[in-house]
């Protein structure tokens, strides 16, 4: 069974830039160590980044996020030093979560790493869910941090409703 790796939007400005957190940098070496059993294994990766241009605030999210972050070509943008592989795909989403899974991949088994879990791994683990509803879906809550530990927790248990297995 072909395995894919989904590593949502681990970006400096979620680890230690604008919306960085003590939790969220506290996952980067089991992140780094997942992202590594995944080459051995020669597993396929998928990076999502979380992509704003200039007019952010402007924007809907904008307006209830009011904090500028991974405005695209910036630092806060770039994925965490250390964690892209060679033959790695980038995806880049200008909201939480990627619509456009189906039209561009075929999965059979997925698992999500990330950040935020709370909004762009629980986002885009329903989507996947919704559109791949026979694949096996799964997240590694090791290798997760949301905007705060009560909400990566509620994300998780929304994700364990329906059916995405929580690790």
């Amino acid at each position: 069974m072909k395995t894919t790796l989904l590593v949502i939007d681990m970006q400096n400005d979620f680890i230690d830039g604008a919306l960085g957190t003590a939790e969220a940098q506290a996952i980067v070496p089991k992140v780094k160590e997942k992202i590594a059993k995944a080459v051995e294994r020669g597993d396929e990766i998928i990076f999502t980044r979380d992509t704003h241009g200039e007019d952010y605030l402007n924007t809907p999210e904008g307006k209830k996020l009011p904090v500028v972050h991974c405005v695209k070509g910036t630092k806060g943008w770039e994925i965490a030093e250390g964690l892209t592989v060679p033959g790695a795909v980038v995806v880049d989403k200008p909201n939480f979560g990627y619509p456009d899974w189906k039209e561009r991949f075929s999965f059979e088994c997925v698992e999500l790493i990330g950040l935020c879990t709370d909004i762009c791994v629980v986002s885009n683990a329903l989507i996947l869910k919704a559109q791949f509803p026979e694949a096996a879906i799964s997240v590694d809550s090791s290798c997760c941090a949301g905007v705060t530990p009560e909400s990566h927790e509620a994300a998780l248990v929304t994700m364990k409703m329906c059916q995405i297995e929580v690790k």
